[in-house]
């Protein structure tokens, strides 16, 4: 077998496929915002999480990587799978509250997260004076965009290209907090993305201190997308969401972005980059993807931009470049 050559700075190749994965992610959450007016959020997920299941299961035995061998795994590997799940069905939920820019920005606390919880559990990750002036900007960020939430009763309508068939989805007899008008509940939405933020975080713990952090990537990310694919329907059924598969196929084609792209090949790309390439310099760039969740938010859906929340993307942003300095 040919060792894996790594490089100790990123090249364009790497650049380039960091931008495209952060530009895709910003993206699926206005995926998610517009398949929503046809399809019920936690069943959305789950014909995504099982599309993306089988795509993985597929490429590993095509490339030979064994996901059901006895490795001491399980145990981790379906408290990973838990806390994967609890993410997304936040995520889900959460932007039929919140507008797919502010859900992103709450969402991306998660560094601040592994930093504040990590160093309980390994010594060797004390934080030092700079991280913790990082994690207080980021954290002061995010309490002055969810304190919007509550000064403000109402959103401007959706303007963007994609706001007319969001808007006439909407239910009679008054509009939908998700899609502008109203917004008394943002804040449901907005904690919903702030404790995504944390199962993420709280899942990259998981993986650093179990038997996880020692199994192939590809199994790894088949402990979350499989337990995904089984908690979500459950929790679906639970909550009363109707199925069924007769949607147009516009919707059809965002689940589509949501399974092959996001789940699957943005997951696999980014886990063939941490082989190659640093990890510190990788995880600087995932700033971008609240970036790009702003913009198409505001141009795509003509979500409102507001100072508070342009202050907080700043903040979270310049936060996760102190908490992610090392030396």
């Amino acid at each position: 077998m040919t060792p894996v050559q790594r490089k100790d700075h990123l090249d364009t190749l790497a650049i380039t496929l960091l931008v495209a994965c952060c530009a895709f992610w910003g993206f699926q959450q206005i995926l998610i915002k517009f398949a929503s007016r046809e399809i019920p959020p936690l069943w959305q997920a789950s014909v995504r999480m099982a599309g993306a299941t089988a795509l993985l299961w597929l490429w590993c035995q095509l490339r030979g990587v064994k996901l059901f061998q006895r490795d001491g795994s399980l145990k981790g590997g379906l408290l990973v799978g838990l806390l994967f799940a609890g993410e997304f069905c936040f995520i889900y939920l959460g932007l039929t509250h919140t507008s797919a820019s502010r859900l992103t920005v709450f969402l991306y606390t998660s560094p601040f997260w592994v930093a504040l919880l990590l160093p309980r559990f390994v010594q060797a990750e004390k934080l030092r004076r700079i991280q913790w002036i990082g994690l207080t900007l980021a954290f002061t960020a995010v309490a002055v965009a969810f304190s919007e939430a509550f000064l403000h009763a109402s959103a401007p309508a959706l303007s963007g290209p994609l706001a007319p068939p969001l808007r006439g989805s909407l239910p009679p007899g008054g509009a939908s907090p998700a899609w502008g008008g109203p917004a008394p509940g943002q804040w449901i939405g907005d904690a919903m993305g702030l404790a995504a933020g944390m199962l993420w975080g709280l899942t990259t713990l998981a993986i650093r201190t179990t038997r996880v952090a020692t199994v192939a990537a590809e199994k790894s990310l088949f402990y979350q997308l499989g337990v995904t694919a089984v908690v979500a329907p459950l929790l679906s059924l639970a909550l009363g969401e109707t199925w069924g598969f007769g949607y147009s196929a516009m919707a059809w084609g965002s689940v589509f972005l949501q399974t092959a792209v996001g789940a699957f090949a943005s997951y696999l790309t980014w886990m063939w980059m941490l082989r190659h390439y640093p990890a510190t310099q990788m995880s600087t760039f995932t700033f971008l993807t609240p970036v790009f969740a702003l913009v198409f938010g505001v141009v795509l859906l003509g979500e409102p931009l507001t100072l508070q929340l342009v202050l907080a993307l700043l903040g979270v942003a310049a936060g996760i470049v102190l908490v992610s300095r090392r030396g």
